[in-house]
């Protein structure tokens, strides 16, 4: 049986997942890889399109129905949230809905969400969802008053001449004292056994990190144009302990987040994780 695999392009899931995609991973079933935006894949997995997929962690409320929440293979840590920029000549505060039009990468990714908590619960003007690399290009060309970017932007806005109003996870650390959740992988009910795929993923992790060369075409060919040392970066940055083991943190922050977030109105409530 071949299985139905959705994660993004970037460095940090190509690297985790290398060796399940290339069949290396012993007692793993063959898998079919579709690599798209995590606006996308919040999309897909509502409609329960993938039976192993990378999504939100903002977006669990709409899909823990039909999925379970896997507790490896994702993207969560410390000194890796979401940024708001602007213009150095643009508004100054974003915050309780001062900016006219702001950018975002999803209406239901982590990195709005935690934007709607850090301004109250106030939007802006208008908010437009636009594809994550065309957010900081829109800023610096003035189509956008703000944009609220995430991956690998962290390293590169100082390029657009741009500005960070924010960082999100440096803000969510501060209120919490809990590491920022961002991308979380899911198996679908259904068709997976939740056991033996995160056993899949930590077998895929380890060998990328005991041999990070054999991954290094995969990683780099699907990297969108980024230089190696940037990618370097962002593996660093976002593949960390918790991609192999969420642990009483991990798990901690996720209910933190879904729980502020369905207290604030922003989220169905959640269960169970």
């Amino acid at each position: 049986m071949t299985l139905s695999l959705a994660y993004s392009p970037c460095p940090n899931d190509t690297f985790i997942f290398h060796a399940l995609a290339h069949g290396l991973v012993p007692g793993a079933p063959p898998v079919k890889v579709t690599y798209a935006d995590v606006d996308v894949t919040n999309t897909a997995a509502q409609r329960g399109g993938y039976d192993l997929v990378k999504v939100s962690y903002a977006a669990l409320p709409w899909l823990l129905d039909q999925y379970r929440l896997l507790p490896c293979g994702g993207a969560l840590g410390r000194g890796c949230g979401p940024l708001v920029l602007t213009r150095p000549d643009g508004p100054g505060a974003v915050a309780a809905g001062a900016a006219g039009r702001v950018a975002v990468p999803g209406d239901r990714t982590t990195a709005y969400l935690l934007f709607r908590l850090w301004s109250a619960g106030q939007p802006p003007a208008s908010i437009e969802v636009v594809p994550f690399d065309r957010i900081m290009p829109g800023v610096a060309a003035g189509e956008y008053d703000a944009g609220l970017v995430i991956h690998e932007a962290r390293f590169t806005y100082q390029r657009y001449g741009l500005v960070s109003i924010v960082d999100l996870g440096d803000w969510w650390e501060r209120e919490t004292g809990l590491p920022i959740p961002l991308g979380a992988i899911l198996s679908k009910r259904d068709t997976v056994d939740a056991q033996a795929a995160a056993g899949w993923i930590r077998e895929s992790l380890r060998q990328a990190w005991a041999d990070p060369a054999a991954s290094r075409e995969y990683v780099l060919r699907h990297a969108q144009e980024m230089e190696p040392a940037v990618v370097d970066a962002h593996i660093g940055l976002y593949v960390n302990q918790f991609s192999e083991d969420l642990g009483e943190q991990g798990y901690a922050a996720v209910r933190t987040l879904l729980d502020r977030s369905a207290a604030a109105g922003l989220t169905p409530p959640v269960q169970d994780l």
